[in-house]
C-alpha cells in the first residue's frame, strides 16, 4: 500500500508539473511534440536495453515468451470486443473507438508505471509485450482510419521503431548472458544509457500532464466516450484477468507475466488515437475527448489495479 501510494504520489505530482508548465506556455504545443519524439525515439529505447541488463532468474525467457503469447491474446480479445461492443455510433467515431480498444497508451505510460510496481523485470516484460500491440498499431491501426493496409510499409515501420530495435538489442543481450556469461555492454556504455533512461518516467508523465491541460470538462461529457473509458478501463482488464485467473489456477501461466498484462491492459487510450483522427478526418474532436477522458480517470484505476495485482501476487 506504502509503495503503491509513493508512486501514486510520483506519477500524480510529474502529470501535474506538466499541467502547469504547458498552462504557463512555457512549453508549445510544438515543444510537447518535440518531448514526446525524445521520450518514444531517445529515451525509453534507452530504458528498455538497461532493462534486460540485471541478475535475471532462470526463467527470465519463459516469462518473455509468456508474456508475448498474453500480448497476442489480449489483442485477439479486443479485437473481438471491438467489433460487437460499439454497433449503435457514427462510421467516424466507430473507427476511433475500435482504435482506442485495439491500441492504448501502455507504451508511453505503461513502462513508466511497469517499472514502478514491479521494477526492472517488469520494464523487461512490458517491453516485450508491446511488440504485438506496437505491430497491429501500424497494420490494423492504420487500416481503420485509411481503409487500407501496406503490409510492405508495415513492416517497415515496426522492424524500424526505436523501441523495437531496443527490444530486439535486450533480448540479444539477455539470450548471451544467461547462456554464455557474455556481457555484451561495457559498464561506461550501460551507465550512459541508464543515465538517459531515467529520464522516461518523468518526461513522459509530465507528457500526459500536458495532454491534460486542454482539458475542458463540459465537453467531456460524452456517453460514448464515457463508455470508452469504462471498457479501456475496467472491462478490458477485467476480462483480460479472470482468463488469465484461470489458466493460472490450471498452471497453463505462472510469474509475473499474467499481472504485468492485466497492469498494461488497464492503460488509457494512445495519443495516437487522436492523431491519426485527425489526419484522416475521422472525428478528432471525439478522439481528443477519448484520450483525455481516458487519460485523466487512468490515474485512480491504475492505482487500483496495482493494489489489486500487488496483493493477488
Amino acid at each position: 500500500m506504502i509503495a503503491m501510494l509513493r508512486l501514486q504520489f510520483i506519477i500524480f505530482s510529474l502529470i501535474g508539473i506538466g499541467f502547469w508548465v504547458r498552462k504557463k506556455g512555457m512549453v508549445s504545443r510544438e515543444g510537447q511534440k518535440n518531448i514526446t519524439d525524445l521520450v518514444i525515439n531517445i529515451v525509453l529505447p534507452c530504458n528498455i536495453i538497461t532493462s534486460f541488463v540485471q541478475d535475471l532468474p532462470s526463467s527470465a525467457l519463459r516469462d518473455c515468451i509468456t508474456v508475448f503469447l498474453i500480448s497476442v491474446g489480449a489483442e485477439a480479445l479486443c479485437m473481438l470486443y471491438a467489433k460487437y461492443a460499439y454497433k449503435n455510433v457514427s462510421e467516424n467515431q466507430k473507427k476511433c473507438l475500435t482504435y482506442g480498444i485495439l491500441v492504448s497508451n501502455a507504451g508511453f505510460l505503461g513502462n513508466p508505471v511497469a517499472e514502478g510496481v514491479y521494477g526492472p523485470m517488469g520494464l523487461m516484460l512490458a517491453s516485450v509485450y508491446l511488440i504485438p500491440v506496437r505491430i497491429i498499431m501500424w497494420s490494423r491501426g492504420i487500416a481503420i482510419f485509411s481503409g487500407q493496409s501496406n503490409r510492405k510499409e508495415t513492416l517497415r515501420k515496426v522492424i524500424t521503431h526505436p523501441c523495437v530495435i531496443a527490444c530486439m538489442i535486450g533480448v540479444l543481450i539477455m539470450l548471451t548472458d544467461l547462456f554464455a556469461g557474455i556481457a555484451l555492454i561495457p559498464d561506461w556504455l550501460f551507465d550512459m544509457l541508464q543515465t538517459v533512461g531515467r529520464c522516461n518516467t518523468g518526461l513522459s508523465m509530465m507528457v500526459i500532464g500536458m495532454i491534460l491541460s486542454d482539458i475542458n470538462l463540459s465537453e467531456l461529457v460524452d456517453k460514448t466516450v464515457i463508455r470508452y473509458t469504462i471498457d479501456r478501463l475496467l472491462v478490458i482488464p477485467g476480462v483480460l484477468g479472470a482468463i488469465l485467473f484461470v489458466l493460472y489456477r490450471c498452471g497453463v501461466v505462472s510469474g509475473l507475466s499474467p499481472r504485468l498484462a492485466v497492469l498494461l491492459a488497464a492503460m488509457p487510450a494512445a495519443a495516437t488515437t487522436s492523431m491519426l483522427s485527425s489526419k484522416y478526418d475521422c472525428a478528432p474532436d471525439f478522439a481528443t475527448k477519448m484520450v483525455i477522458l481516458s487519460t485523466l480517470c487512468s490515474i485512480p484505476t491504475i492505482f487500483l489495479w496495482g493494489l489489486v495485482l500487488k496483493s493477488a501476487g
